[in-house]
């Protein structure tokens, strides 16, 4: 994991020091930081945060893009997500509710996926007729829909720091 940024080398340094990244990169241009994520998303996925236009290539290049505010539209342009705090714990919130929007997005999908095979195999071999399996697939699809709305529902802890 790399911190790159564009102000001070100290500050970036001891921030990166605070919330556990190894390396470091600060004072660096907007081409700098294009080529630095172009070679950190070569190895892995990343994730580049930044609030300036000068941020909007490297965004790009990254595999997610994050701006912080909604001063500039040419940066919340470029972002895959807009966060209106800057602040990384709200980074945090983020990351953890995208995985939870992808979990159940998931299930809903496999989940209809498997219910309308096995109605397509009960059809198939004459056990459902074709106004029960029509009434059948519009329960499935119900189903998919109410899972899908547990996205909205509280759940635990939205931080890890």
């Amino acid at each position: 994991m790399i911190l790159v940024s564009g102000d001070r080398e100290a500050e970036v340094a001891a921030l990166a020091e605070k919330i556990g990244i190894r390396t470091a990169y600060g004072a660096k241009s907007p081409e700098e930081k294009v080529e630095l994520v172009r070679a950190e998303t070569a190895q892995a996925k990343t994730i580049f945060m930044g609030d300036g236009i000068n941020d909007a290539p490297a965004m790009q290049a990254a595999t997610v893009g994050i701006a912080f505010g909604h001063e500039n539209d040419i940066t919340a342009e470029a972002a895959d997500a807009v966060i209106l705090e800057r602040s990384l714990e709200k980074v945090d919130e983020l990351i953890h509710i995208g995985r939870r929007m992808r979990k159940i997005a998931l299930q809903s999908a496999l989940g209809g996926m498997a219910l309308s095979a096995a109605g397509m195999l009960l059809a198939a071999f004459g056990f459902m007729s074709p106004i029960t399996g029509a009434v059948a697939q519009e329960f499935i699809d119900l189903f998919a829909v109410l899972n899908a709305v547990r996205v909205t529902l509280p759940f635990g802890a939205l931080r890890d720091f």
